[in-house]
């Protein structure tokens, strides 16, 4: 099972946090979802996560959904986000 990490910025680290359970839900088949914050107090941040099927993740993120773009924007997500997979 790959390990997922997905960067970006956000505009408001405290705000992105609270999205934290939509987050997690929002990810196919994700688990062990980890949030982290730059540890320079900046406003990047980055969700890890475990994922058993990476071709859904790789199909959603390549088309991402109205409802999962409106989740990302009102947790104040600034795209462009970059994705990792454990090698």
């Amino acid at each position: 099972m790959p390990r997922i990490v997905i960067t970006h910025a956000v505009h408001d680290v405290d705000r992105w946090l609270k999205g934290k359970d939509e987050r997690a839900a929002a990810l196919p088949g994700a688990t062990d979802v980890t949030d982290l914050v730059a540890m320079d107090g900046t406003n990047h941040a980055a969700v890890a996560f475990d994922i058993a099927d990476l071709d859904a993740v790789k199909a959603v993120l390549s088309s991402v959904p109205p409802e999962m773009a409106a989740q990302a924007e009102s947790h104040g997500v600034i795209m462009p986000m970059t994705v990792y997979v454990q090698a």
